[in-house]
């Protein structure tokens, strides 16, 4: 096909992302022909809180990353090896890039694929140390091993009434129940989920969808909350003093819950007066303080190895000051890591296909244009109680 122009989000240095011209992808990976792998256009893409966090320069991210690892799109090109997915199929793009053929892949561990980053374990679209793959804030793409990574939507004309919702497959939707699952949620569990933020909102509504009997929601964001309010869950100021401990009694009439979800990661912050300071350690804390004995603890909130941005040297090196102790005295279960998405992104594609969820009303997915990505990035700090969805074509507004 003759080749378009193509446009992407770059993040600039600290503070600052620009939306630039960029070269129209390839079917190649470094100097080797992709014959595995596919072009799109992009449909969707989203803005991740994992975004902000190279945004912010508490990563190691270089100048001139093209940003975005959540993506929708349609297949306007194929490689040669390519032999289930076609030209005109809409696709859901897993965050996590895989193989396909390691040990990992084979075992349904999508996202410690060995073969796709050289650094480390695991690889992404758009990320630091994630394998420097070219991200998919932009009008166009290359997804590699296509057959094995892509969801093929069913019907495309369904799939775009549907897509302020299908757009959450390609990470927070299955991020949130991966959550979610890894903490034992089931029914009739009473549950705390750390953050309510777009991961926090999506594992709350996860939770409902697995059965629990009560979920709430913490966090120091008075419309976040009320977003999660909007959809039933109890919710929790931690801007206001008080033990934890007796907040949740107040509500559930016990001081401890079966199952916790992490949905803040390594940029936490202190709890009441002291809301204002960062303690990377304290959700991982208040984790094990007010989770059951034998309970689970499920943490897909972002950690990370290098944070250069810290306020204390071994943070700098994702080096925490947890109180181990008292979870392994409770006898407590910890699950970390990325989602491996493709174990999950297919059955709750049919949960959103069949009415069964609303997860686009439960994030408050607000679409913008490719040039407006730029003052996305400034609202989602700020705290806007919004999941922004990035249409780079126009086509859904359309």
């Amino acid at each position: 096909m003759s080749q378009a122009n193509n446009r992407g989000v770059v993040y600039k240095g600290p503070g600052e992302v620009a939306v630039e011209s960029i070269p129209y992808p390839k079917l190649a990976i470094g100097d080797r022909k992709c014959d595995h792998g596919v072009i799109l256009k992009v449909v969707t893409t989203n803005i991740c809180g994992s975004d902000q966090h190279m945004v912010r320069g508490r990563t190691t991210a270089p100048s001139g990353l093209v940003l975005g690892h959540e993506i929708t799109g349609l297949v306007v090109e194929t490689g040669r090896d390519v032999e289930f997915i076609k030209q005109g199929d809409l696709v859901s793009v897993p965050f996590n890039i895989a193989c396909g053929r390691c040990r990992n892949c084979k075992e349904g561990k999508t996202g410690i694929c060995l073969n796709v980053n050289p650094a480390r374990p695991g690889a992404a679209y758009g990320y630091v140390d994630m394998g420097g793959w070219v991200g998919g804030q932009t009008e166009y793409v290359m997804v590699p091993y296509a057959d094995f990574n892509l969801l093929k939507f069913p019907d495309a004309d369904q799939a775009m009434e549907k897509i302020q919702d299908l757009t959450l497959l390609s990470d927070i939707f299955p991020t949130g129940f991966h959550g979610c699952v890894t903490a034992g949620v089931g029914p009739g569990s009473t549950v705390y989920i750390a953050g309510a933020g777009p991961v926090g909102l999506a594992a709350a509504v996860s939770a409902q969808l697995l059965g629990a009997a009560c979920v709430i929601v913490g966090d120091m964001n008075v419309e976040r909350l009320k977003q999660a309010q909007s959809f039933g869950c109890e919710t929790i100021d931690l801007t206001e003093e008080g033990d934890m401990a007796d907040k949740l009694e107040a509500i559930l009439g016990e001081r401890e819950v079966d199952a916790f979800v992490d949905c803040v990661g390594f940029e936490a912050h202190a709890c009441g007066c002291n809301h204002h300071k960062e303690a990377p350690a304290t959700v991982l804390n208040s984790a094990m303080q007010v989770t059951r004995a034998g309970g689970q603890i499920g943490i897909p909130g972002l950690y990370v190895t290098d944070d250069p941005g810290a306020e204390d040297e071994a943070a700098k090196e994702g080096a925490l000051s947890m109180r181990f102790g008292l979870g392994w005295a409770k006898s407590h279960s910890f699950h970390t890591g990325q989602c491996p998405v493709m174990k999950y992104h297919r059955p709750l594609m049919q949960a959103i296909l069949f009415d069964k969820v609303k997860i686009a009303d439960a994030v408050n997915v607000k679409m913008i244009s490719l040039d407006e990505a730029p003052q996305g990035y400034a609202d989602f700090d700020s705290g806007a109680a919004k999941k922004f969805v990035i249409d780079p074509h126009g086509t859904v507004a359309a």
